[in-house]
């Protein structure tokens, strides 16, 4: 229709994710930032549930505490395993002969040779400048350092997780009634819920093959009843849990590969099916166990994946994945559907790029409370206000700094923003300041 602009939101291919069933996975961070992905490396992840994790610095060597810098001793270096370590601690582990060492945290072992720069720390560096502040990654239970305050009057208020408390983060998502945060991750314990002051609350959700294991998470929403519900692309389900861990009810009949999920006032689930590219509405009795329906309610859709409900209106935003002709033309689309289902507004690059001459790759969506329209884009890494459907194409950019690879969002009870960052995983939660 001549009404519906047809903008397409162009971007790199991304590579598959590591023990995700296939390509259709392909949500992991590109090379550039799967060397950098522990910039904020410091901790062994914790192999008990019990125990603090150690306050993380992204721009402090976590060996010798000092703070990094462009050049000499104090230039960050990755490690093969992808944790991170200033110059003259590496020079420190190898010796005067230079030979092989091990990396300190994980114990992998690897020549001087196979090192590089972190590149994404150091084009932090050079953003923050020589009298820059830190910018903290703090472990449960403490407030994580600000940084300056981003665009639109947002600010980092605090940071949770880093590299020794959540492993390649893949969903998050708030409890509107309690203010906690769930994340899905692929460590141990596969969610970890985070209280209002970043405090770690509970932790579940075991990796394996039981019933109610996850094998691997794509994306996590929770209900206003208070269950928190997990698509799981290891075994192509739906499990939900209640908020002290236990398994109430999966869902596995008639699903392809379950992906995005978000949860409307009412408890329901809205779901995308990725292989199907259908979107389904999902009811359950999650006190009982008991589904009442998984009705599909949207189809032809193309490898629909984040989606995000409007607790307002009931408007459903949902990111296709098109892959055209050629290896690297791949790219997304944002289609918003009213609470009938109806389309009243897409995204695609040649309306968005008459504002923004750029290529977004989207990854996840989100609604405000006033109905408007928020996206994350790994290629500028930034996090966007897109505006409400009748006002597209708007473009604000809320956050343009201070992110590595932004996959995904959740506003809470108080219209702050929950940022993932898979980069240096970590949720980074935003206010207005």
């Amino acid at each position: 229709s001549a009404a519906v602009p047809r903008l397409l939101l162009w971007a790199p291919v991304t590579r598959p994710a590591e023990g995700g069933p296939g390509a259709a996975l392909a949500a992991a961070p590109p090379p550039l930032m799967a060397a950098g992905m522990a910039a904020a490396a410091a901790a062994k992840e914790a192999e008990a549930d019990e125990g603090d994790e150690a306050e993380l610095s992204l721009l402090e060597c976590r060996v010798c505490f000092e703070r990094y810098g462009p050049g000499g001793q104090r230039r960050p270096r990755n490690l093969p395993c992808g944790h991170v370590l200033c110059r003259g601690c590496l020079g420190a582990l190898g010796g005067p002969e230079g030979r092989r060492l091990e990396c300190p945290f994980c114990r992998r072992a690897c020549g001087p040779a196979e090192t590089s720069d972190c590149l994404p720390l150091l084009q932090l560096l050079e953003v923050l400048g020589p009298a820059g502040g830190s910018l903290l990654l703090s472990a449960p239970g403490r407030s994580g350092g600000a940084a300056g305050p981003a665009p639109a009057g947002l600010g980092l208020r605090l940071a949770l997780g880093g590299w020794g408390s959540l492993v390649n983060p893949t969903g998050v998502a708030a409890c509107r009634r309690s203010g906690r945060l769930a994340v899905a991750h692929d460590g141990k314990k596969r969610i970890h819920v985070f209280g209002p002051s970043g405090s770690c609350l509970q932790r579940f959700g075991e990796r394996g093959d039981a019933g109610n294991d996850i094998k691997y998470p794509l994306d996590v929403t929770v209900t206003s009843d208070g269950h928190v519900v997990v698509t799981d692309g290891g075994d192509r389900s739906v499990k939900a849990f209640d908020f002290e861990g236990r398994g109430v009810l999966a869902v596995r009949e008639g699903l392809c590969l379950p992906w995005g999920l978000d949860a409307t006032p009412e408890s329901e689930v809205i779901l995308t099916d990725a292989e199907a590219g259908a979107l389904y509405r999902l009811a359950a009795d999650f006190q009982k166990g008991k589904l009442k329906k998984c009705q599909m309610i949207r189809s032809r859709l193309v490898s629909p994946r984040g989606v995000a409900v409007s607790q307002t209106s009931g408007a459903v935003a949902v990111i296709e994945h098109l892959k055209a002709q050629g290896a690297n033309n791949v790219s997304t689309r944002v289609k918003i559907f009213s609470a009938e289902m109806d389309l009243v507004g897409q995204m695609d690059s040649f309306g968005l790029n008459l504002v923004f001459p750029s290529k977004i790759y989207t990854t996840a969506v989100a609604f405000d409370r006033e109905g408007r329209v928020t996206v994350t884009d790994v290629c500028s890494q930034a996090v966007i206000c897109l505006g409400k459907p009748e006002e597209f194409p708007i473009f604000n950019p809320l956050i343009s700094h201070g992110l590595s690879y932004p996959v995904g969002l959740a506003y809470t009870a108080n219209n702050s923003l929950a940022v993932l960052d898979s980069g240096d995983h970590s949720v980074k939660i935003y206010s207005s300041t």
